[in-house]
């Protein structure tokens, strides 16, 4: 059954949903990025699709604008104040206190007291813009390539800018439907430089905590504007992104330039994580996908993980991974990733994100809001 919790991994359905209707849509998508959450008791029992810790906080994020945050390791929880009421994909905290939350509409929230109140930093309008002036920088780049190249290569380059010229007018009509492209994921280093990625090959950076943005996405080789899912800094400081058709981009110098790796899997990736071993990477997606690499991505072996669930989100622990996914599929390996357990919750509801808690506890987030289990995502008793 689809639900409103796919959204995030079969995001091109629900955008094509979105364009279909045009117009309407425009004025929908307005009305929800200018209408703040609203409060309930039941925010933490609702779709929620990601959690992270601010400090010993923990700040889950979800439908409706719903961010909810922990000082009991989840044992009660509060409900933030948020100006918007999109559905929220992401949430990353650089410090303590700075935290930033992205979702539906091209939304990037900001909070600077640990999650208790957000406030808007970027919308998709804003961000449509700037991808806008970045293509026509690289319009005019190409045409004075074009005017003082040899005659010889002059045709390559003019298809090369008849490619830009229509990828523009896509960009302009996007812009005239609304803000209908979401982002899926964030990361931020500290109180100041941070990325956002979504849907369509969106990808932004700021260094000043988000007072401004740049396009970034004309430094990785997405031409065909593959969603990017995923984006982390793994041990030794790299940082990996992780998208559909297989996408695996990395950087060694915090962002600045990219590499996309070839990846032994043609389908989506939703998730990546590293280890404790410098350079080491896992990403995992589709179909109980798994692939470990132990040198940034030049090599990959993939791990028989023994499930067919999509999976969404993995940590790892003093050599435990822990994987969840679609299905209630909680998969936990206590070697390194040399063999995995799967159980199968009986709600059989989506899990999005997943954190370690007191012990070997872990805190599960998804269609079914919040849940606290034991090591393997059994019910406590």
């Amino acid at each position: 059954m689809a639900t409103s919790f796919m959204c995030k991994t079969l995001g091109a359905a629900c955008l094509g949903l979105s364009m279909a209707c045009a117009t309407p849509v425009a004025f929908a998508l307005a009305d929800v990025i200018e209408t703040p959450a609203r409060p309930t008791e039941l925010a933490p029992d609702n779709l929620l699709n990601d959690v992270e810790r601010a400090g010993d906080r923990l700040v889950a994020i979800g439908e409706r604008g719903h961010i909810i945050f922990s000082d009991d390791e989840g044992a009660t929880w509060a409900q933030a104040e948020v100006p918007v009421s999109v559905t929220l994909t992401g949430v990353d905290f650089g410090s303590e206190t700075h935290g930033w939350a992205v979702g539906h509409s091209g939304v990037v929230l900001h909070s600077d007291d640990a999650g208790a109140t957000w406030e808007l930093q970027l919308t998709g309008i804003r961000a449509a813009e700037l991808a806008i002036e970045s293509q026509e920088e690289a319009i005019a780049e190409m045409e004075e390539r074009i005017a003082v190249a040899p005659e010889e290569e002059k045709s390559d380059l003019e298809w090369a800018l008849d490619d830009l010229l229509f990828a523009l007018e896509n960009m302009q009509a996007d812009l005239d439907i609304g803000p209908v492209n979401p982002f899926l994921d964030v990361w931020f280093g500290d109180e100041s430089t941070g990325f956002v990625i979504g849907a369509y090959g969106l990808f932004f950076h700021t260094q000043d905590g988000g007072e401004t943005w740049q396009d970034w996405s004309p430094r990785l080789d997405n031409a065909q504007n593959f969603h990017l899912n995923a984006i982390t800094q793994i041990s030794g400081g790299a940082m990996v992104i992780a998208g559909e058709a297989g996408q695996i981009h990395v950087s060694v110098d915090n962002g600045q330039t990219w590499e996309r790796r070839e990846s032994p899997y043609p389908g989506s990736l939703f998730g990546v994580t590293g280890t404790s071993q410098a350079d080491e990477i896992l990403v995992f997606g589709l179909r109980g996908t798994l692939m470990q690499s132990s040198d940034l991505g030049q090599t990959w072996t993939t791990v028989n993980t023994g499930s067919t669930a999509t999976l969404n989100d993995g940590v790892y622990l003093n050599s435990r991974i822990i994987l969840v996914g679609n299905g209630g599929a909680v998969l936990t390996s206590g070697n390194g990733g040399d063999t995995f357990q799967e159980y199968l919750r009986d709600d059989r509801l989506g899990l999005m994100s997943v954190v370690p808690i007191s012990g070997t506890e872990l805190l599960l987030v998804g269609e079914g809001g919040v849940t606290t289990t034991n090591a393997k995502g059994k019910n406590l008793q």
